[in-house]
C-alpha cells in the first residue's frame, strides 16, 4: 500500500503525508475537503517518556493549492500526549520536524504558525 502514499507526496506535503493519516475526504461542488488525523506515534524526543495519547487538539482548516480546479480545504487534527509520571501535556515540536524534512516554504511557515496554539 506505499505505492498511495508515494502519489499522495506528490500531491500534498511530504510531512503532513508522513505524520498524518488520511480519514477521510469529501467533494462539494468545487472545492475538496480532506480531513487528517496525527498518527499515534510519540515524538523521537520523547521515546524515555511514558506516554499516553490524549486526543487531539481543536481542528484547523488551512487551504491548500488547489488540485485540477478544485479549491483544496486540510482539516487538521494534531496530537497530543500525557506523560504518565508527571502529568505533563506533551506534543510534537513541529520547529524539530521541519529542520529535517523536505517541504515548501509556505507548509513550514503553516507549521510555525499552528506551534503556537
Amino acid at each position: 500500500m506505499e505505492t498511495h502514499l508515494e502519489l499522495l507526496k506528490l500531491f500534498l506535503p511530504e510531512i503532513l503525508v508522513e505524520h498524518f493519516d488520511l480519514m477521510r475526504s469529501k467533494t462539494e461542488g468545487e472545492t475538496l475537503h480532506l480531513y487528517f488525523e496525527e498518527q499515534n506515534k510519540p515524538p523521537v524526543e520523547h521515546t524515555s517518556k511514558l506516554l499516553i495519547s490524549k486526543g487531539f487538539h481543536d481542528e484547523i482548516t488551512v487551504q491548500d493549492f488547489p488540485l485540477r480546479g478544485k479549491r483544496v480545504f486540510l482539516h487538521i487534527k494534531r496530537r497530543r500526549w500525557t506523560d504518565k509520571q508527571t502529568n505533563d501535556i506533551v506534543q510534537r515540536d513541529w520547529t524539530l520536524v521541519a529542520k529535517g524534512s523536505r517541504m515548501t516554504e509556505e507548509f513550514a511557515d503553516f507549521l510555525k504558525e499552528i506551534s503556537r496554539f
